[in-house]
């Protein structure tokens, strides 16, 4: 189940679901009983930052800059725009022009920017940069466009490529993380949205030295402020 309502809201899940005996990155779970006094059941995990649906934070690209714990909690949740690119060619670079055109009307300062195409392809497989993965890409020009709409997350659908060749997924990781903007990465069921502005969160493990983490992402339509 993906969609929840709750009065006049309506609440997408946009979460990857992860079972660690099909998963491919790092997650082991060990349970056990505590044993004592009051015996009860805990877990032991261990995983990798950038399980499933994953914030990935500044320090992920950077030793001096942000990680997790020293982000404002703001930075995970808020004003929220869908973007699906449709008018381009299979791997096309999603340009400034283009978004112009996309985001008019729409995007404000401190938002957070979806970015998507029809081209959908899962990330991170054994089908990237093959011939089958006909994503749009993203590079320091479209970086430098989004910095400077002064948005302060980028998300991303499976018709969008992060790791198409290290040159623009470098460039495109440094001009906006040196901003603090953080990325959202793996976002599933985009296609159940019925809007393109809601409210979003997706809140990491508040631990210290963390550069990015797993994180139960949601969109909520139906919030007048948001919409």
């Amino acid at each position: 189940m993906c969609v929840y309502r709750i009065g006049d809201m309506r609440i997408i899940d946009l979460t990857k679901p992860v079972d660690p005996e099909t998963e491919d990155r790092r997650c082991n779970l060990v349970r056990f009983n505590t044993g004592g006094r009051i015996p009860d059941f805990h877990t032991n995990f261990d995983i990798n930052s950038h399980l499933g649906t994953h914030v990935e934070c500044p320090y992920h690209h950077h030793d001096d800059w942000t990680d997790v714990f020293s982000m404002p909690l703001t930075a995970f949740m808020g004003r929220a725009v869908y973007i699906n690119i449709d008018e381009l060619e299979p791997n096309s670079y999603i340009t400034p022009t283009v978004l112009e055109k996309k985001c008019e009307g729409k995007l404000e300062e401190e938002d957070i920017v979806i970015l998507d195409s029809p081209f959908k392809c899962l990330p991170f497989t054994d089908k990237t940069n093959t011939d089958e993965d006909k994503r749009l890409f993203v590079n320091r020009e479209t970086a430098i466009w989004l910095r400077d709409k002064k948005v302060k997350c980028v998300g991303f659908g499976d018709g969008v490529s992060i790791e198409n060749n290290n040159e623009d997924v470098s460039a495109f990781h440094d001009v906006l993380m040196e901003e603090d903007v953080v990325f959202l990465e793996v976002l599933k069921n985009l296609e159940l949205l019925e809007k393109d502005i809601f409210f979003m969160s997706y809140s990491p493990l508040y631990i210290k030295g963390l550069d990015s983490s797993p994180v139960r992402a949601y969109a909520i339509e139906g919030i007048t402020q948001f919409s």
